[in-house]
Parts: C-alpha cells; structure tokens; sequence
C-alpha cells in the first residue's frame, strides 16, 4: 500500500527523477535500482519517479519498464510513492504502457507531453484523457515544451484537471506567469520540474518538486522546502543560493550523464549510459566536481 497522501501532495512533497541502473555490460540492473530507490527515501524523498527522461525511458523496453516498477515498488513501496513514466508519442503505447504499470503495482503515472509530432492542444488533451482513463491511477502532468516541442496551454491544462484522475502537474515550462495562472485556475498540485525554479514555484504555489538534484542533494531541497513551508523566507533563499551551483552543473550537459557520473563517485548504483547518450569527457567531470564543491557537495 502506498504512503498516505492529500489532495493537496498527492505524491508527497520531495520526489526525485531516478536513473535507471544497468549492469556493467547494459542490462538492467534491478538490484542497484532497489537500492538506489531504497537510498533515495532513506534521504528524505516522499516518492520516486521510474521510467522518466531521466531513467533513459527512450532506450529501456516495455518489459524492462515493468519489472523496474515492479522492483521500486517491492522495495520501498510503502514507504514512497512510487510514480511511472508511461506516455510516450504513441497514444495507443502510452495506454499499453500506463495498463502495464498500473499492474505492476505503481501508485501513480506521469504522463509528458507527446515529443516531436507538436500536436495541437485537442490532441494533447486527447492524449492524456486516454492515458488516465486507461487506469484507476491518479496521473501527473508533464509539461515541458523544452524537450517536446509543444506546451500544454493554460486553457487545456484547466480542462484536464476536469477529471477527477488528473490530479498533478510537473511543470518545467520555465514560465511563472504562466505557471501562476495554469496553478490557480486549475486547482491542481504544482511539482517544480525545473531545479533551478524550486523555490520560485513554491512561491506562487506548488507543493514540491520532481528533482533531478534530488540524488545528492535531497536533505538541501527538503529543508529548503520545510523553511517555505514555515515561514522562513531568508533561510529558505539562503538554501537555494547555496545549490545554484549544483544546479547548474547537473545540467551543464543531459541531467542523467551527469547524475550516473556522480553516483558513480559515491559508489551508488547508476552503471553505464545507453546510445545515444554518452559519458562525461575528463573536462566535465572536472568541471562537475568543481561545481558541486562550490554547492558543498564533495565527491
């Protein structure tokens, strides 16, 4: 049984993006990823999110989604909320994907915006009303025109959060005024899918974030979060000034390049990257190191 949640935190407060571990000859390692996961709660995370970008969801296999939720939730499903990347740019997948995590055993799904194809916000409303009316899951939102080419517009995300299953939003659009407006019509819970905006979000309304950073840093980001939450507006600045460095060397280049270099560092399951992605140059493993030390992290 998954953790107790609110409308308000559906998936809890604090969740990080989870690489997908492999083994040193590429196979999926789902030992290291119970003990990444099991190591991420312990640190402070309220939910864990598998198959993202961020778990190289582009290059694993249907099969290989499952069994990695099936693993995350077997080791610390009643302790975290455990929350499924199951959209892709194929509506009719992204169904057979999120049924497939539902019987898994995963709490939740994350739904991005369909990459590449740019569809029109009918069809992305389209999209994501299959994916959530596939399952009895609750659903977070993706937003991240960034990577996908294409916003899910303020008048779309409103009419989404109509259904009672489409309860989140993850918002990495980089955008607060749009965010503000999307976060107070639409009455849905704001995640930060952006580290560099944590606190910023939380200032106009989001409960927590979905972190990248969150696999060396997530002590920081929950008492940064703990320090909004309270009142304390200085030390929670205090707290973000302090990881600007960490957050702009974790995205000096692809965040899960730079998130496996580091486990590595610190002797936490993450294993080698899959094509098209490669790993850190000596340069940027230098540069990263720096970046961290000047945030207070030391590898």
């Amino acid at each position: 049984m998954a953790p107790t949640s609110t409308p308000q935190t559906p998936f809890g407060r604090v969740l990080t993006a989870m690489v997908t571990p492999f083994t040193a000859d590429g196979a999926l390692d789902l030992d290291g990823a119970q003990r990444l996961a099991a190591h991420l709660v312990d640190a402070g995370n309220d939910g864990i999110v598998v198959n993202g970008t961020t778990g190289e969801s582009p290059t694993t296999g249907d099969a290989e989604k499952a069994d990695l939720v099936r693993a995350v939730v077997e080791a610390v499903g009643d302790r975290a909320h455990v929350v499924a990347g199951a959209s892709t740019n194929d509506t009719r997948h992204s169904v057979e994907l999120a049924r497939a995590a539902e019987r898994a055993g995963a709490h939740g799904l994350l739904a991005v915006t369909p990459y590449y194809s740019k569809p029109p916000q009918e069809g992305l409303y389209r999209h994501f009303l299959a994916i959530t009316e596939a399952t009895d899951l609750p659903v977070m939102l993706y937003d991240i025109p960034g990577r996908s080419g294409v916003p899910i517009n303020t008048e779309t995300i409103v009419r989404l959060a109509e259904h009672p299953r489409i309860v989140a939003n993850k918002d990495a659009k980089g955008d607060l005024g749009r965010a503000s407006w999307a976060l107070a019509r639409s009455g849905l819970a704001w995640y930060s899918g952006d580290d560099m905006l944590n606190l910023p979000l939380l200032s106009v309304g989001a409960v927590g974030f979905v972190s990248v950073v969150g696999h060396v840093v997530t002590p920081e980001l929950r008492a940064l979060l703990e320090a909004h939450l309270s009142g304390d507006v200085q030390k929670a600045t205090e707290i973000h000034q302090k990881l600007l460095p960490v957050f702009t060397g974790m995205f000096r280049t692809q965040g899960v390049i730079t998130t496996k270099a580091v486990l590595s560092r610190l002797g936490l399951p993450g294993g080698p990257l899959r094509l098209p992605l490669v790993e850190l140059s000596v340069e940027e493993t230098e540069q990263l190191q720096r970046d961290l030390a000047a945030g207070g992290v030391q590898l």
